[in-house]
């Protein structure tokens, strides 16, 4: 089971029934924190 599904946060049924969702879903959230951070200041530096 490759596919991704919505109901599951975008985890495959495989990640979901053995328990790695939640650490797969963390780092989501970290790479799109620093992503944001990085993308701020790469406009504060365009802009100044």
């Amino acid at each position: 089971h490759q596919r991704y599904h919505e109901s599951l946060n975008n985890v495959t049924p495989a990640d979901a029934y053995f328990g790695r969702a939640p650490a797969i879903i963390k780092r989501r959230e970290t790479i799109k924190r620093k992503t944001i951070e990085y993308r701020r200041l790469l406009h504060r530096k365009l802009a100044a």
